[in-house]
């Protein structure tokens, strides 16, 4: 781990604290606090050819969406304060914590506060100091100690979005190739509508060609002839009348 990635890591808040029996029996996401700042196990049976025992163990999982504001040890005699509640217990069958004295922890939402706890550390009894650490009290022979601070938390990265077509012709980059000009109304669709037109005109005038023709009367040269002499007989009495 960098020395980026390790600042950036206490930094972050702690979001929940738990006893737990052993490492395997501790929940994802938590770390275990298995040595004390002096190099002791931190194991809280104490005692020769101990096979059972609990560890203390802390969670820094943001997505759970809440911190914790603060860390308190407390005795059995003692009530607990408002707000507060008691550490979870992920324990083995028969394996119990003791309660003479006992750990609290105040959550909250996230957004809701701009400080909380940030690390946890034991050490042995009257044996040390922790430097910028809080101390909280002593359990079973071990003094918990406890880092406060302002937090901070990951920024989110904003997933990339495709860009259409139309979001690309409104950029102010250099316009692409020309496209090739389409028509506002398909060819074959005026194409057949004159066809059709067509079709309809030639047959209208067909139809009238006929009517008209079957009334035209046909004069022979004889009715013609006698039309004319009709014409000039009747000049003639024009003329006489004048007279």
């Amino acid at each position: 781990m960098s020395v980026f990635e390790s600042s950036s890591a206490s930094c972050r808040p702690i979001t929940a604290v738990a006893w737990v029996s052993n490492s395997s029996a501790c929940p994802g996401h938590f770390t275990l606090i298995g040595q004390t700042e002096d190099g002791a196990s931190a194991n809280f049976i104490r005692g020769f050819a101990i096979k059972s025992g609990y560890f203390l163990c802390y969670s820094k999982d943001l997505s759970v969406g809440m911190v914790v504001a603060d860390v308190q040890v407390i005795t059995d005699k003692e009530t607990i304060p408002h707000g507060y509640s008691y550490i979870p217990e992920f324990l083995e069958h028969r394996a119990s914590v003791g309660k003479k004295k006992r750990i609290c922890v105040r959550i909250v939402p996230m957004g809701s506060v701009t400080t909380a706890v940030l690390d946890l550390k034991l050490t042995a009894k009257n044996k040390s100091m922790v430097q910028q650490y809080t101390c909280l009290g002593d359990i079973n022979g071990f003094v918990v100690w406890c880092l406060k601070g302002q937090f901070s938390t990951p920024v989110p990265q904003a997933k990339p979005r495709r860009v259409s077509l139309d979001m690309r012709r409104l950029s102010l980059e250099g316009a692409g190739p020309p496209q090739p000009l389409r028509p506002r109304y398909p060819l074959t669709a005026v194409n057949v509508e004159h066809q059709h037109y067509g079709i309809h005109n030639d047959t209208r005038i067909s139809c009238v060609s006929a009517s008209t023709l079957s009334d035209i009367r046909i004069k022979s040269v004889q009715d013609i002839e006698n039309e004319v002499r009709s014409s000039a007989s009747f000049i003639n009495i024009i003329v006489i009348l004048r007279l």
